[in-house]
């Protein structure tokens, strides 16, 4: 190792690169095993004793095991020989990365190891030894192309010089053209004479430029011609030809021409290829010189081309003229982009946000200019996603516009990438983004509220209404539980709901005497993190069954009526029932049994015992019985019977009865006549109730506020039944109602208007989907 060496290994040194924070050590090729490198742990930051307990390791990129770190001291060394040309070859930079890893932390450093060229390769040529044929009469400054050396090493280190050695006939001279290719020619530098010299052996010696300097050598034997003194001479010493890449085998690329002054077979000329380099691409005719494409041209491997061109003479010895083709190949459009899709985000939940990125994308296209050029763009348009440019021919597929999956639930796209080139190329990739499921849905009912009927006296566990609820969500997102608020005593008591299938049961039989309505909120919660609820008003309306008979108030069974001697029209008595049904089955009748005789009658609806005729003192002999009947009109209707005991009273002493019976002597109540009067009176009357009690229940349910508790109180409804002979009747009792109403926990009075058509129930008590009922239906549901 020269001193100029020792002293570029004594200083070399480690610097940081700027932006990237890698270690730079730069050092000789061939250094010997242990050649200093670097303090790679100090230069690193880090302190010795810590390399062994943190697992401070060095693993190179590449082949080979080219350098190792003593742990003892931090130092990196040369491990193994470094062959710069072995390595790297004829590139200018030659480079061995190393990175180095730590733990505990974990940290990784990048370090680079330059190899730095030293001059240990000779140059040598392609043979030991040239044969030259040169005619006597050839002129001084005569030119003939010879075989340069070559050398291995790089820069100053593979710049030759040449030089003859005992000869003053010839000199060698080296010619660069532009293209920074150098050709070596032997010049004739004096006349010759074979006579006196006939074969020239001459020393060819190649020096490089490197320290110290190495050379090579090639034996020349020149031998002197006689006769044929004029070599072929070409029109131009350089041609240029511009070629098309992927031409088709057999193009004519270009025909040079030599001429040869000569006469004979000193002047025909045969045509080669001087340097081996083209002979696979190209062939040339040796008779014409046509030079001609043999395999694929391709731009993206080579794009210019130098052939040498000989043309030989057949003369004796043969002279020969040389010439240079530079074959430039011209790019065409032939290389399609090529694309690389990798998915990011797949599928996108719904809930993501603008400018999240679903997939990167990276594209090439080995041609050049225009050629090389893509754009890029998204088909079809219209989706929420577009294509952001990160760097060039790199791209991000990110989402552009909020997505919903209840929507759409995967979109299908394309990413189409087109050059520039004529005409122009493109490569496409398919991607289907299939969105994910979020629980952004609440469970929705059909309707804000239900309105069921329900006849009183149902079976325990009879199933009155069916819940259902929906949810465009999917999975658990869209599975729904259905359940009331069973802390809220009574009506745990009253109804259940399946939680699975929205089924409402009423858990015991209802009595419509004891409850009205019940009014609850039905809640329908969803699976999903977080879980969503809705929440619907039902409101189940107890309709009544006649399942009582009808009480006597007055008199009492047994009771003895008085009466004096009167005409027709006299009231004897009134007897008084009470019902504690609702409607028809509480609108009673009163009848005399046909089993009773005499002239008396009972007042149909008002229950008045009337004489039909006159009486005289004889019929006032015995007392005479009177069997009333008593009858709702419910189906089948329910009835009591009353036994009455009548005596005439024969003076005419004023006698005052108790109540319901009518002072004796009194003059005859023209009730008959009144009854229609009061049947209009009545008509009107609760036709104008029956008007006003549905425009407070269309305002009451219009301006329905949410409800938020249940509470249980007791209340009076009013029941108003019209008859089937136009008569009217009312009846009043206490009822309970349980009902969901916010803020009210009193009592509640209702008005609760029934038309003469009672609703027909089904005989199973369902209600089908919200649907008509059909005939003899339990159960009645109001929207």
């Amino acid at each position: 190792m020269g001193k100029g060496q020792l002293l570029q290994l004594i200083l070399l040194h480690t610097a940081w690169e700027m932006g990237s924070g890698q270690l730079h050590y730069t050092v000789p090729e061939e250094s010997q095993h242990g050649t200093f490198v670097g303090r790679i742990a100090q230069d690193l930051g880090l302190e010795v004793g810590e390399l062994l307990p943190r697992m401070f390791r060095v693993e190179s990129q590449g082949d080979g095991d080219y350098f190792k770190v003593n742990e003892q001291n931090g130092i990196l060394f040369v491990n193994s020989r470094v062959d710069r040309e072995e390595l790297c070859g004829k590139s200018p930079l030659c480079s061995i990365h190393l990175e180095v890893i730590v733990d505990k932390p974990l940290s990784i450093f990048h370090v680079e190891v330059e190899v730095k060229d030293i001059n240990d390769n000779a140059p040598i040529f392609s043979a030991s030894k040239q044969s030259l044929s040169v005619a006597e009469s050839m002129l001084p400054s005569t030119r003939f192309p010879l075989k340069a050396a070559s050398d291995a090493d790089i820069g100053s280190n593979a710049q030759l010089k040449y030089k003859l050695n005992s000869t003053d006939y010839f000199v060698v001279e080296e010619k660069t053209n532009d293209q920074h290719s150098i050709s070596l020619v032997l010049v004739l530098n004096k006349p010759l004479d074979r006579e006196k010299i006939s074969v020239h052996n001459v020393l060819l010696t190649a020096t490089d430029a490197g320290h110290p300097e190495l050379t090579g050598t090639v034996h020349l034997e020149i031998t002197v011609m006689d006769a044929n003194d004029n070599a072929p001479v070409f029109n131009q010493s350089v041609y240029r030809v511009k070629l098309l890449e992927n031409v088709t085998d057999g193009t004519l690329v270009i025909q040079p021409t030599a001429v040869d002054l000569d006469e004979g077979t000193n002047k025909e000329i045969s045509y080669s290829f001087s340097n081996s380099v083209s002979s696979n691409l190209f062939t040339i005719h040796s008779d014409t010189g046509e030079i001609r494409v043999k395999g694929k041209v391709d731009f993206e491997d080579t794009s210019v081309y130098n052939i040498e061109i000989e043309a030989k003479d057949k003369g004796s010895p043969p002279l020969s003229g040389h010439c240079t083709i530079l074959i430039e190949i011209l790019d065409i459009n032939d290389n399609a982009p090529e694309m690389s899709l990798k998915p990011m985000l797949v599928p996108v939940p719904e809930d993501s946000s603008p400018g999240v990125v679903v997939a990167l994308i990276s594209i090439i296209d080995r041609d050049s200019g225009v050629n090389g050029q893509v754009s890029c763009s998204l088909l079809p348009t219209g989706l929420p996603f577009k294509l952001v440019s990160t760097f060039k021919n790199y791209y991000s597929l990110v989402l552009a516009e909020p997505v919903d999956r209840e929507q759409v639930a995967e979109f299908s796209l394309v990413v189409l990438a087109k050059d520039q080139g004529a005409p122009s190329l493109s490569a496409s990739s398919s991607l289907v983004v299939p969105i994910s499921d979020v629980n952004d849905n609440a469970p929705a009912f059909a309707q804000p509220s239900y309105t069921v009927f329900v006849k009183e006296n149902n079976p325990p566990g009879a199933h009155i209404f069916t819940m259902s609820a929906s949810d465009p969500d999917m999975a658990e997102n869209a599975l729904i539980s259905y359940w009331i608020d069973e802390k809220l005593w009574p009506l745990s008591s009253y109804i259940s709901v399946h939680s699975e299938s929205g089924k409402v049961y009423a858990l015991q039989p209802l009595d419509y005497e004891e409850l009205k309505l019940l009014e609850f909120q039905v809640s329908a919660k969803d699976a999903g993190l977080p879980s969503l609820c809705s929440n619907v008003t039902v409101q189940v309306f107890v309709v009544d069954e006649n399942d009582n008979a009808p009480t006597l108030t007055g008199p009492e069974e047994g009771s003895i009526l008085l009466v004096v001697p009167a005409m027709a029209g006299y009231m004897v008595g009134k007897i008084h029932a009470l019902d504690a049904d609702s409607g028809y089955n509480a609108w009673l009748r009163y009848e005399l049994h046909e089993l009773t005789s005499g002239p008396w009658r009972v007042g149909l609806y008002s229950g008045e015992i009337i004489t039909t005729r006159a009486l005289d003192e004889a019929e006032g002999s015995s007392s005479q019985n009177l069997l009333v009947l008593v009858k709702d009109h419910g189906k089948p209707p329910r009835s009591v019977t009353t036994t009455l005991s009548v005596s005439l009273v024969v003076n005419t002493q004023v006698v005052h009865v108790d109540a319901g019976l009518p002072r004796m002597g009194g003059s005859p109540r023209p009730l008959v006549d009144k009854v229609n009067v009061y049947l209009i009176i009545a008509i009107c009357s609760v036709s104008s109730l029956f008007l006003l009690a549905i425009i407070l229940y269309v305002a009451q349910r219009c301006q329905c506020q949410p409800k938020q508790a249940i509470v249980y109180g007791p209340g009076t409804a009013t029941l108003v039944c019209a008859s089937e002979v136009g008569s009217w009747s009312y009846s009043n009792r206490h009822s309970h109602i349980l009902a969901g109403v916010s803020g009210e926990a009193g009592a509640k009075n209702d008005l609760m208007v029934f038309s003469p058509n009672i609703p027909v129930f089904s005989e199973n008590g369902e209600v089908g989907n919200m649907k008509e009922l059909a005939p003899d239906s339990s159960v009645q549901v109001s929207h």
